[in-house]
Order: structure tokens, then sequence, then C-alpha cells
């Protein structure tokens, strides 16, 4: 016995949606104009279908699914690729964008991608034995780090993550472990890039920048000096 899951998602017209998917190495495998605009695409295992409707709201869309992989940084890299050359930018806000790739707090290294009919497609990696939430940190900037980076990408909710990071690099007289500040910053420029707040992106990496860490801080923070430098040159 075998199955396959498909998901089915919406989108207003399906010609943006599709040129994002062939972007990112998608081949359109089924096209239907009418009575209903339908379209299938595939790339490798994944599989996707999407109907049109005239009143759909991409901004206001709930819609997604989860592709699990076992090369999730390839993948990141190369639809990073694809979207630079298509849209001759990394698209980071509105519609379509796609995340940064992180190490969960679930067990997941994963990136979200949001395409033009505004579906966001979870894309991760096991690396953990389990998938439940690791409790939150007891030290108060890890702390806060973990929910607002929660916010930030599981519930895709910048503002709120923007808040909880403002929030405690305000409280005097403390000072967080190096690699807890950069995290902070860096994911503090990110969100601030979402919500269109260049100014204070701007101002959060310069003070990620100058931070000293040694070689081995440096590997503990590979992912987010990779955001960094993304996010610094424009291309994020």
């Amino acid at each position: 016995m075998s199955e396959t899951t498909i998901p089915i998602l919406p989108c207003r017209t399906l010609d943006p949606v599709l040129d994002f998917y062939r972007a990112l190495g998608f081949e359109v495998t089924f096209r239907q104009r009418s009575p209903n605009p339908y379209a299938a695409v595939e790339r490798g295992g994944i599989q996707l279908h999407f109907f049109a409707m005239k009143r759909y709201d991409p901004a206001g869309s709930y819609s997604t699914c989860y592709v699990r992989t076992d090369a999730v940084d390839a993948l990141h890299r190369s639809f990073r690729a694809g979207l630079k050359a298509a849209y001759g930018r990394v698209p980071l806000r509105g519609l379509p964008r796609i995340g940064a790739l992180t190490d969960t707090s679930y067990g997941m290294r994963q990136f979200l991608l949001t395409d033009p009919g505004g579906n966001c497609l979870r894309i991760g990696q096991p690396v953990g034995a389990g998938h439940h939430h690791r409790p939150a940190p007891a030290e108060p900037f890890a702390r806060a780090l973990h929910h607002a980076a929660l916010l930030a990408d599981s519930r895709e909710d910048p503002a709120g993550a923007a808040k909880i990071i403002d929030r405690v690099l305000a409280r005097d007289g403390e000072r967080p472990a190096s690699v807890t500040l950069l995290r902070l910053l860096v994911l503090r420029a990110d969100v601030a890039e979402r919500l269109g707040d260049p100014g204070t992106a701007a101002s959060a990496l310069a003070r990620a920048e100058a931070l000293p860490l040694t070689a081995g801080e440096r590997e503990e923070v590979r992912d987010a000096l990779a955001r960094l430098a993304e996010l610094r040159d424009g291309d994020g």
C-alpha cells in the first residue's frame, strides 16, 4: 500500500504563482484554464496543486504546508539563487518571500517560503529525535531569543518578535553572552526589514558586526552570521 498527500492551495491568479515555482526549479505538470483555473507543479518529491479564486486575498492567507527533506541547506541555497535570478534580488518581505535558515526549538532545521498567492511552505529537515518544543531557557536573554524566534517564524509575527527583543535589550545593567546578543541583533534586523524599517535594521546590523567573537563563537553562530551578511548586502 502506498499513499501520497498533495496540498491544494489557493491563489488569486495562476500565472504569478507558476512563474514563481518555475524560478525555484519546479515543472508545471498540469494547467487547466476552464471551467476552473487549476494547475500542478513538481520538483523532485514535492508536488503542489493550486486553484484560482478571483476574490481571494493573498495578503490575508493562512494556507500552509510542511515539506520534509534530507537536504534543507541545499534547497535553501537553490531557491535563493533561483529567486535572485528571477527577481533581481532575494525577496525578504511582502509577497513572495523567503526566510532565513534556522534550527528550531522543536528539532527541525527549516526555512519558510511564501509564494505570490500567500501560501507558506515550511521546508525542514529533522535534526533531533523529538519534535516537541524544548522548554524555554531560564536565562532572560536566551528566553527572549527563544520566544522572539517562535513569533518571527512559527507565527509569522515580526512585530511581536521586535517588541520582545527591544524590551530585553533595554534591561539596565545586564548584558547577554556575545553569541546570544548577536543572534538577538540579527533577528531584530531581520524582523525590521520585514516591517519596512530599514533604519532599525541598519542599526542592529552595525551593533552585531561590532561584536568581538572568538573562532569558536563564530562557528556556533554561523547561521546568524550568514543572515547578517545577506541583510547587510541587501541580498535578503
